[in-house]
């Protein structure tokens, strides 16, 4: 049947576009990273000068403790404790796995910042070149791959190169305790070379579209694996398809949509342009293989919210959102911050004394803090610390 033929009995789509719904949906998660940005700022310039902090830590610093979160994830599994140093991390984790396996993807496409950047960055490439510049495949694949290795690499640490005891050591680690705070001064105290480094990430993803997140990002390869579980993927009706491509032109994966019966894809990450693009009614669709489950593309941008949403609220009410550190053992680690403990090589932590560590129990207790009233900072000074 010609594509003349197939217009004549196919229905239009309606109008209805998903991509405005799902910006202010990016951008809403946007506000609410620089806001706990800004608030946990705030929270280290606070202990930092020896003072409690008005505003507190916000748990959702967390997020950007991926590393940490695998190392407690297997910790939890191991063990059966789900520790409290960065229980949101872990929880986050736990968040963004569930809606890999239940709706693809969906967290780069839709929560993660920095895939909104990369959305940024593409955008701009597409003005400066007027379309997206690919890669050829014999060079994509090989770099497709690099994510994975790393991922692998990961794995094989915490998972194969880890115990119980080890990760023990680690997690609860004067290092562990402030990875947080390092992460922030990653970015506030950047070195040369971190910002050469970061410069030519950007200047990468401008020249080659989602260059991070195609080829280094080990967090999406880790969603991408789990996605092919799902059930829900993008899917298209032959009978009706009249074969006009536009699906595949708007695809920022490069997927070729318009051949397949179904997107199984690890590099896609739901965002719902095809299905927008798609000018005939019921082509292109979200559905599981049975093909009366479809999925409204409304219900999905409504489906990670919930998961995101449930995730966190079950979290805060069960205990599991806020760490057990208090603020005057933080503002001890701040005093300390540039002692050896508080540094790691490859992942190995020099030895610490725990026997007053915190525990599973909840002892708030560490090795050589004073748990006496703060002193009051000296003018000019940095706060005092009393010996142990």
């Amino acid at each position: 049947m010609k594509q003349k033929d197939k217009i004549r009995i196919v229905k239009r789509a309606d109008s209805f576009r998903i991509q405005p719904w799902r910006r202010w949906f990016q951008l809403g998660f946007l506000l609410l990273t620089i806001w706990i940005g800004v608030e946990f700022t705030f929270f280290v310039r606070q202990i930092s000068e020896g003072r409690i902090s008005f505003a507190g830590r916000p748990p959702g610093v967390e997020a950007f403790l991926p590393i940490s979160a695998l190392m407690s994830l297997k910790y939890w599994i191991v063990t059966g404790i789900f520790n409290t140093i960065h229980p949101a991390s872990l929880v986050l984790l736990l968040i963004f796995l569930t809606i890999a396996l239940l709706l693809k993807k969906g967290f780069c496409s839709w929560i993660c910042p920095f895939g909104l950047l990369s959305e940024f960055l593409a955008d701009i490439h597409r003005r400066i070149f007027d379309r997206q510049i690919s890669l050829p495949r014999w060079l994509d694949y090989p770099l497709r791959s690099l994510k994975y290795l790393l991922l692998l690499f990961f794995l094989w640490a915490v998972f194969f190169q880890m115990d119980a005891t080890a990760l023990k050591k680690f997690i609860y680690s004067p290092y562990n305790r402030v990875a947080d705070i390092k992460m922030l001064y990653f970015f506030t105290h950047m070195s040369e070379m971190t910002f050469w480094v970061l410069a030519v990430l950007v200047g990468l993803s401008m020249a080659i579209p989602y260059f991070w997140c195609r080829y280094l990002c080990p967090y999406g390869a880790l969603l991408g694996a789990i996605s092919w579980l799902s059930p829900f993927k993008v899917r298209r009706n032959i009978p009706t398809c009249i074969d006009c491509e536009k699906c595949t032109q708007v695809c920022p994966s490069n997927i070729s949509v318009h051949r397949a019966r179904a997107v199984v894809s690890d590099e896609c990450h739901v965002c719902l342009k095809c299905i927008d693009a798609c000018p005939v009614q019921d082509t292109l669709y979200l559905a599981t293989p049975v093909r009366k489950r479809i999925l409204p593309r409304k219900a999905y941008a409504l489906g990670v919210a919930v998961i995101f949403t449930v995730g966190v609220l079950a979290a805060k009410f069960t205990g599991f959102w806020q760490n057990s550190i208090p603020e005057r053992e933080y503002i001890y680690h701040m005093q300390h911050l540039d002692d050896p403990q508080y540094y790691h090589n490859r992942g190995q932590v020099p030895d610490y004394d725990d026997s007053g560590m915190q525990t599973e129990s909840g002892n708030p207790h560490t090795p050589g803090i004073n748990h006496e009233p703060i002193m009051k900072t000296p003018a000019g000074g940095r706060p005092a610390a009393k010996n142990p």
